[in-house]
């Protein structure tokens, strides 16, 4: 049976093209590729009609976000390393819920990623938000979670169509909001 990886995020430690840099020299030894977080990704891309710059404003008011985000209602805290943001997570036919971030890297106009811990560390995500702009008005943005740690791959599993349908959601309404905003 195959093993699928999972996405290779786009910068740091979960770089999507480890390949991308300055060029190589071709006498060094060939170091080993670099490989992104373990475990069981789910994920929704799609494609959006603003700057970078344009979608990176609407992801970073996280004060606005009741106004257009139907995954997350509520949303406080500072987009830094290491800071913690309170949301209100809304899973499509689930009750909302709390949950605590932490910020693991953000770089504005292009990612936000952020970890979270559940279950008492049985189920640990990554979860991300890039943004990859394809031309100055169109990006392609991907928002997705890594489900690792013990139980982690099984939940994801079990839950993988209601948070996809909520990454859908995120997307379409992000989408909305910054074509409108660039307008």
């Amino acid at each position: 049976m195959p093993f699928d990886p999972g996405p290779q995020l786009k910068a740091g430690l979960f770089a999507r093209n480890p390949t991308a840099g300055p060029p190589k020299d071709p006498t060094a030894a060939a170091a080993p590729k670099a490989k992104g977080p373990k475990g069981f990704p789910i994920e929704h891309r799609i494609g959006v009609q603003a700057s970078a710059d344009a979608i990176w404003q609407v992801i970073y008011d996280l004060d606005r976000w009741r106004e257009w985000n139907p995954l997350y209602p509520k949303a406080a805290g500072a987009i830094r390393i290491g800071g913690t943001l309170e949301l209100t997570l809304a899973l499509p036919g689930q009750p909302p819920r709390q949950i605590a971030p932490v910020v693991l890297d953000w770089v504005p106009g292009e990612q936000l990623h952020w970890k979270l811990s559940m279950m008492g560390g049985l189920v640990k995500t990554v979860r991300y938000i890039e943004i990859e702009a394809l031309a100055e008005q169109s990006c392609i943005v991907a928002n997705g979670e890594i489900f690792g740690g013990l139980m982690g791959p099984s939940v994801g599993k079990q839950m993988g169509r209601a948070i996809h349908r909520g990454f859908v959601g995120f997307n379409e309404a992000l989408k909305a909001r910054a074509e409108a905003l660039s307008a």
